[in-house]
């Protein structure tokens, strides 16, 4: 299929734009969809026929119309830090590598608006530089795109306070449909649910423009206790705490912490431990809540070493995963949401029924507003009948599981399939448009 619509791109892309090297469309073929073992056998196998790096929107439309004229399936790239296939073609065709449309093309009061290909972490330091700050990032902040992140996350860094990429966190975005004439739409209030986490399925976005909030100095912090369940209780009361101003509590059992190589030399051996950010000018009152569940404050990094240093938030949400797959590979991961009355309980069922064999990573974050003890429980894999045992047990026991071992939108979690799949048709009629993901 490649020969036969590869002249015609290259005639129409030109050769600069076009990638056709085996070892490079391979690459930019992936993304980290290995941290599941599901995945990583159903996708490792998967790639492009070639890849369109665009340097403007006119060269996405351009190649948004080739597409549609030589019936190419079309597969939109970030920095491939997603965990899902997001990135991963399943069909061949096309991956749009969109990393090249870098340009902050504006910081207002409160706001930033930025091409897609813009990394999360070069906008933050200059929001920063003029006195204000993302809301919300994922641990990937340093690799990931702000559209990449858009297209194929969720929540992150942040998500204790201001909730998830549904939350508000998105004002506006410019999404380009595939027909033989590619609309440029732009996209805001409701109509933002088809573009959030799509995995570019809906629709090719381009800008995005996001809410700022004001700087705040953070202090890093891990407080430490002798019982996870301590930890947890610690999490949620610090959560609820408005007087001290955070933006990530993420409460970990043992042996967890010993997994973090750059951190563990800091902390104590076999306890459970609560890794935060807060406002530095509150720590000291973090710290004697801590003590109230029999917590003790156990390491800090300094508001004047923000970003100069490895910090805690690079343990935190799924590179929590990634240190305890760098210890052991035989490790993966659920995604998770327990209930706020009842998730002492649940974690008790759990933690008898599978020991170690399953262990425990919380992320305090709000959802639509409210605070929800969300996790990522770090499984040791044996086979895939027993990671849905797994799965099938958390269900039993009312913890909802968003299933991070697939690349259906919907069997992940995502609501709202038949809303989406009437925009896909709408905005991409002959399903070219990542095919195979929603």
């Amino acid at each position: 299929m490649a020969i036969v619509w590869m002249d015609d791109m290259l005639r129409s892309i030109g050769k600069s734009k076009l990638v056709t090297e085996e070892a490079s469309v391979e690459k930019l073929s992936k993304d980290y969809f290995w941290y599941s073992p599901v995945l990583d056998r159903q996708l490792k196998e998967k790639k492009a026929d070639a890849v369109i790096v665009p340097e403007t929107e006119a060269d996405v439309a351009e190649a948004l119309a080739l597409a549609y004229r030589l019936r190419i399936p079309v597969t939109a790239r970030g920095a491939g830090t997603g965990n899902y296939g997001q990135a991963v073609p399943l069909e061949g065709g096309i991956v749009l590598d969109l990393s090249g449309l870098d340009r902050i093309v504006e910081i207002g009061d409160g706001y930033a608006r930025v091409q897609c290909g813009v990394k999360l972490a070069v906008l933050d330091k200059t929001a920063r530089d003029n006195g204000q700050e993302l809301r919300i990032y994922p641990s990937t902040y340093v690799k990931a795109t702000v559209g990449g992140f858009v297209s194929g996350g969720s929540g992150g860094i942040g998500s204790v306070t201001w909730g998830n990429l549904w939350d508000g966190n998105v004002l506006e975005a410019v999404v380009y449909t595939l027909e033989e004439t590619p609309r440029r739409l732009a996209v805001k209030g409701d109509e933002l649910f088809d573009y959030i986490h799509n995995y570019g399925t809906t629709g090719i976005m381009t800008e995005v423009t996001v809410p700022l909030a004001p700087r705040t100095e953070w202090a890093q912090a891990v407080f430490q206790f002798d019982d996870f369940a301590a930890s947890l209780q610690f999490g949620e009361a610090l959560a609820n705490e408005a007087s001290i101003p955070k933006r990530l509590v993420s409460p970990m059992e043992w042996p967890l912490p010993s997994y973090f190589k750059p951190l563990a030399k800091f902390l104590a051996s076999g306890q459970a431990a609560a890794l935060t950010e807060i406002a530095e000018s509150s720590l000291s009152a973090a710290a004697e809540l801590a003590e109230r569940f029999g917590g003790r404050l156990g390491h800090v990094i300094e508001a004047s070493m923000y970003r100069r240093t490895i910090g805690v938030s690079d343990f935190t949400w799924n590179h929590t995963t990634l240190w305890a797959m760098k210890s052991d590979p035989a490790y993966t991961y659920l995604q998770a949401q327990f209930s706020c009355d009842t998730y002492l309980e649940q974690l008790g069922d759990i933690k008898s029924k599978y020991g170690d064999e399953v262990l425990m990573h919380f992320e305090w974050m709000r959802s639509g507003g409210v605070l929800v003890p969300a996790a990522l429980p770090i499984v040791r894999f044996g086979t895939e009948e027993r990671l849905y045992e797994i799965i099938g047990y958390f269900e039993s026991i009312g913890v909802q599981i968003f299933d991070p071992h697939t690349w259906v939108l919907a069997d992940g979690g995502r609501s709202g399939g038949n809303r989406m799949l009437t925009r896909k048709k709408a905005n991409d009629p002959l399903g070219l448009l990542n095919p195979g993901k929603i």
